[in-house]
């Protein structure tokens, strides 16, 4: 039990509900997406590693026979003699020698086969899709048996497998949508790895490299944050280097549209409304924007918010993948090993690190609002920002929490070294936001001003009646 914790830490969720199909009384059929790195073929291999019965990865860019060969060879080495004489010339030949193969295997546990990089092994007319298809509804939906798919493609998937609308229409039994890493499973991973770092230093490596655990494999305790994120990301040896050029290939088709959506959003800090994103893009208006959107918050790149008091035509989105805000802030793939460490002291930084840490704090809204206490209580998390005119300046608000007990959090988040010290000129602005939100929205709710920082809130004269309410960064773990 020792070694399933130490290995699956911070997967531990996943590894048991995947346990759990095994002693099912029915065929599975179970689809996990995920970014690139995120670890679905490791969650894969270690859930089902004694009870595999047949594993094949699909190749980028593979024509059909290319793919048939390399099953050809597998099957080779697997399957008896007189099931394989030759190379299959069709998937359905293909899949009536699995099922021959499987049925060959004389146990009374699952069968369990796994699909790895499904969408890849889908090449144009290969006929491949039909076939499975046609494979699962005709006799694996009937036999004790898992199948496994799994692609890092997010839009193929999606649309070919959970929205399938012929063969595959409602055929998924169990869906998993394996998400990066919270601080919290950060920390264990770095721990299992007898890495004991600060939770100020594990949240700057959070905010660089997000909790994608293939990124957090390589942080060294031997070296600060800022030396791990600067050998990480920007030294020439690092296999991180040129990592952007091959994100958003690996998960999208017509990739090219992601990145150009990602880098409107990069730009803005309170995020772009959808009409805001066709300005800022050569993207043309229709339903296809819409399906990127809804791919990008998929997979965990970005977040939607209503603005307080908005129609839905106003929905903001914002870019919260740390590794592609950290990318478009620094651009490592142009610069030398050795120069974070010079910006770390820069504007260019603290710009960053505070845009970096409201992400992160909207991303762990759950442990913010079990620090405040209110857990149990139904919320609904906005943002609320206001143009201003001639005779009034614009304001917004980044995180607001919209309580069912009649009280309204206005958080402010600031990543400090130390315990943070509100300046006057700040703390007027912040007792006026809070007046001006009152006006602007009518409300008749208890308005909470937040202060969510990394070491605390040093009180001072200026600050009496300012801070309502203090979350530190250890609340996040």
């Amino acid at each position: 039990m020792a070694d399933i914790e130490r290995t699956m830490a911070g997967r531990e969720t996943e590894f048991e509900v995947m346990r759990e199909l095994l002693t099912s009384n029915k065929a599975e059929l179970v689809a996990i997406i995920g970014r690139r790195r995120i670890g679905k073929t490791y969650l894969v291999k270690q859930v089902y590693k004694d009870c595999l019965s047949f594993h094949f990865t699909g190749i980028k860019e593979a024509d059909k026979n290319t793919a048939l060969n390399e099953l050809y060879q597998k099957f080779k080495v697997l399957a008896p003699a007189k099931l394989v004489k030759r190379p299959p010339q069709s998937w359905m030949e293909a899949f009536r020698i699995l099922k021959a193969y499987l049925l060959s295997i004389k146990t009374k546990r699952k069968k369990v086969i796994f699909l790895d990089e499904f969408p890849w092994i889908d090449s144009h007319k290969s006929g491949f899709l039909l076939a499975f298809e046609y494979f699962w509804n005709d006799w694996a939906v009937d036999q004790n048996i898992i199948v496994v798919l799994c692609g890092s493609s997010s839009s193929w998937m999606i649309k070919n497998v959970l929205n399938n609308k012929a063969g595959l229409h409602n055929r998924i039994t169990k869906y998993i949508n394996l998400a990066p890493f919270t601080l919290k499973k950060t920390k264990e991973l770095l721990s299992n790895k007898n890495i004991r770092m600060p939770n100020y230093e594990i949240t700057q490596l959070y905010m660089a490299l997000g909790g994608v655990p293939y990124y957090l494999n390589e942080v060294r305790g031997s070296e600060s944050a800022i030396q791990n994120i600067d050998r990480i990301l920007f030294s020439e040896k690092s296999s991180l280097k040129h990592e952007f050029q091959n994100l958003y290939r690996a998960l999208f088709d017509n990739y090219e549209n992601y990145e150009l959506i990602v880098k409107a959003l990069s730009t803005k800090r309170k995020g772009l409304t959808r009409e805001e994103i066709l300005n800022a893009t050569p993207l043309s208006n229709g339903g296809g924007l819409t399906r990127m959107l809804k791919e990008l918050e998929e997979s965990s790149f970005v977040k939607s918010f209503l603005p307080f008091g908005k129609e839905k035509k106003e929905m903001l989105y914002r870019l919260v993948d740390e590794y592609s805000v950290f990318y478009f802030q620094f651009h490592p793939e142009k610069n030398l090993a050795g120069s974070f460490i010079k910006l770390s002291n820069s504007s260019k930084y603290k710009s960053w690190a505070g845009f970096a840490f409201e992400s992160l704090c909207i991303k762990h809204i759950l442990k913010l609002k079990e620090a405040l206490g209110i857990s149990g209580v139904f919320t609904k998390e906005s943002s609320y920002y206001f143009k201003g005119n001639k005779k009034e300046a614009g304001f917004q608000i980044d995180l607001l929490i919209d309580r069912n007990d009649n009280a309204i959090n206005i958080c402010e988040m600031k990543f400090y070294g130390s315990e943070y010290e509100l300046p006057k000129k700040e703390a007027d602005a912040l007792r006026r936001r809070r007046e001006f939100f009152r006006e602007k929205s009518k409300t008749r709710k208890h308005l909470i001003n937040t202060l969510i920082t990394t070491y605390g809130f040093k009180h001072t004269e200026t600050s009496v009646g300012i801070v309502d309410k203090v979350i530190t960064m250890d609340k996040l773990f």
